[in-house]
């Protein structure tokens, strides 16, 4: 077969998915293709030309069991993700994550000549609102993940194997927009975390969560720099959307500023314009920061921000998820010490190239951030959502009196770190 007609029939294949927006990979040694499959090797390297490889400079290693990245060009939407794990000749301990570290699959293992399906569904995005419009993304952005024209997956673990992928657009599924900052955005780096790149994990494939969050932001600026306008041309009837702000917010000063007066504004701008398309808005009240008195007690620092969302939900009709007071009793449970494990807590060394301890008390680490979102799901299952019926069959109860042990929470790090820490505080 002569390279002409191989790349013709190339051709051909992705053309095909492309039209119906269905991708199908082959990731095993057999020397046959299931029809419908593209086979993938270590040469295929993703390029804007192919639209599709191995991502990021990392390719998989069944030896010494380094993470990899593989990367699919696709417009923006939901996607059904079947990813089989496993091999014949190879134990397999994957760890299946998404665009900027979106938590998708943890710890999955199979025995040599076993396999697992993992479904989910994920959500992709670029800048672009319309032809002339785009949301005005910060410059350390335009490098993420989140915002460009691909979706990219990160296999993980002690021993990352797929055998299959399959991606399906999909536009039925009700999609959970989040909006929030740094608490919730998907951090991109070790050792950074927030809640919202966790929680996808605790669902099944008949929702998604699309996390437009972002360090830094208030619900002003949320809208200003149209994130918010960009949500609303992907919103359906049936969609929601989360809004936690009040970190930030509190920071700013001057006339007709404050938690009764512009914040109450905005926020009624993200509940108006979510029901009139026929969404679900729902707010969640700020996390709170690690600020011990001398009695070992959570310190207030969020002035009446969370009790003025609290109003407002009353006032509104809509759902409250209360993180303030849910983070404040698992913090004081941790204890003074202890809750510095949830934390951007570390001595120097601890990373490549760090010369000087960090110690953050608003950042989450993954098992900061891991705790909280099963805070948030407490909070989902107590406002008796529909998506409560999309946790997967094994979530059991979580209580914020009762974190879960440290020693006990495995995350294999991803390969990029950075020390600086996000916007806000």
């Amino acid at each position: 077969m002569n390279a002409r007609f191989t790349f013709c029939l190339f051709a051909i294949w992705f053309t095909f998915t492309l039209n119906a927006q269905t991708y199908k990979f082959d990731f095993t040694n057999n020397k046959t293709v299931k029809a419908g499959y593209q086979k993938i090797t270590p040469a295929n390297i993703y390029s804007e030309e192919t639209g599709y490889g191995y991502d990021l400079g990392f390719l998989p290693d069944e030896k010494n069991g380094t993470p990899f990245f593989f990367s699919v060009k696709v417009p923006d939407g939901n996607y059904k993700m079947t990813a089989v794990v496993g091999r014949k000749k190879v134990k397999n301990h994957t760890t299946i994550r998404g665009e900027s570290r979106r938590l998708l699959f943890e710890n999955v293992i199979t025995q040599k000549g076993q396999t697992d399906t993992c479904i989910c569904i994920i959500n992709k995005r670029n800048p672009q609102i319309g032809d002339d419009e785009w949301v005005n993304i910060k410059p350390r952005e335009k490098s993420k993940l989140n915002w460009d024209d691909k979706l990219t997956l990160e296999f993980n673990g002690d021993q990352p194997v797929i055998s299959e992928l399959i991606l399906e657009r999909v536009d039925g599924v009700p999609t959970i927009f989040l909006c929030g900052n740094s608490t919730v955005v998907d951090q991109e780096e070790e050792p950074w975390a927030s809640w919202g790149q966790m929680i996808p994990r605790f669902f099944d494939d008949q929702v998604c969560f699309a996390n437009y969050a972002e360090s830094g932001e208030s619900a002003n600026t949320f809208i200003a720099a149209k994130r918010l306008k960009k949500i609303l041309t992907q919103m359906k009837p049936g969609d929601y959307i989360f809004i936690e702000f009040g970190h930030n917010d509190q920071k700013q000063k001057g006339p007709g500023i404050g938690a009764y007066y512009s914040f109450m504004m905005n926020l009624k701008t993200f509940i108006d314009e979510a029901q009139s398309r026929g969404a679900y808005p729902v707010l969640v009240t700020p996390t709170q920061r690690r600020s011990f008195d001398e009695n070992g007690k959570i310190k207030d620092t969020h002035l009446d921000y969370p009790d003025a969302m609290r109003w407002l939900a009353v006032k509104e009709n809509i759902p409250l998820i209360d993180l303030h007071a849910m983070t404040r009793i698992l913090y004081e449970s941790l204890g003074v010490e202890d809750s510095k494990k949830a934390f951007v807590h570390y001595p120097a060394g601890s990373f490549p190239n760090q010369t000087s301890d960090l110690a953050d008390n608003t950042h989450f680490n993954p098992y900061g951030a891991y705790q909280i979102a099963k805070c948030v799901i407490e909070g989902i299952k107590e406002a008796d959502l529909p998506i409560t019926a999309h946790l997967r069959k094994y979530i059991q109860h979580y209580s914020p009196a009762q974190p879960d042990d440290f020693n006990t929470f495995i995350w294999h790090d991803s390969p990029f770190i950075d020390m600086i820490k996000p916007d806000g505080n």
